[in-house]
């Protein structure tokens, strides 16, 4: 007759640290706009290339370098009319996110660029984040400012070996803030202190958003927000 083996199942207690983090320098974001991603798929799906140029509104470029959580504005024939679409916007409350993700993925490589005695590979498992508030969702959390970012022009080369100058336009915001909801478990390699510590690391090494430390930059650094 057969032993039956017996296995031991770990147990998981997962637990919810609130944390809050607070940007030190402006956050620049850059999101792919449907007409950039239109021209990616047609790119790869061989479809011809229209002839003419699209003329450009740099004010369209900057509605769409925001992630909207409330609905986006729409784009503007000309640059006043997207200004004055996007200021009727914010009248009727607008509301932005930034990619969860990316800030999980700033904390765990700042941990390694830092020093800490952590390994990368395991951080991925250990911990996820979560957005907080009515506009937040399983992808973005919600951006808080005080107030509404602004429209910036930066030069940038593209075009790989034949380098091209070009102008981009995105949104800056000055002040900024984000909630979160770390979740971890408790019987896991890591302690709470451990993954806490992640915030400021990732903060200050990596940072989020375009021109961060990570880019060469020294926009989108943020530190863990302490109660007073």
């Amino acid at each position: 007759m057969a032993t039956k083996k017996t296995i031991e199942v770990l147990s998981l207690e997962l637990i919810e640290i609130p944390i809050t983090i607070v940007g030190t320098t402006p956050l620049i974001t850059h999101c792919w706009s449907e007409k950039a991603r239109k021209q990616i798929r047609d790119t790869q799906t061989g479809t011809a290339k229209p002839k003419k140029h699209d003329k450009r509104i740099p004010f369209n470029d900057f509605i769409a370098s925001m992630n909207w959580l409330s609905p986006m504005p729409a784009f503007g024939e000309t640059d006043e009319e997207a200004e004055k679409n996007y200021k009727a916007a914010l009248k009727k409350g607008a509301h932005w996110g930034f990619h969860i993700g990316g800030i999980k993925q700033s904390m765990i490589t700042g941990a390694a660029r830092s020093g800490m005695d952590v390994k990368m590979t395991e951080l991925r498992g250990s911990f996820y984040l979560k957005g907080v508030g009515e506009y937040a969702n399983d992808e973005y959390a919600e951006i808080i400012t005080p107030n509404p970012p602004k429209m910036r022009e930066d030069m940038v080369m593209v075009g790989g070996m034949s380098r091209s100058a070009d102008l981009r336009y995105r949104a800056q915001f000055d002040e900024w803030e984000i909630n979160l909801v770390m979740v971890m478990n408790k019987n896991g390699k890591y302690s709470d202190a451990q993954l806490i510590n992640l915030v400021n690391a990732g903060g200050f090494a990596v940072g989020i958003g375009e021109w961060r430390p990570e880019k060469d930059g020294q926009h989108g650094m943020y530190r863990l927000k302490l109660d007073k």
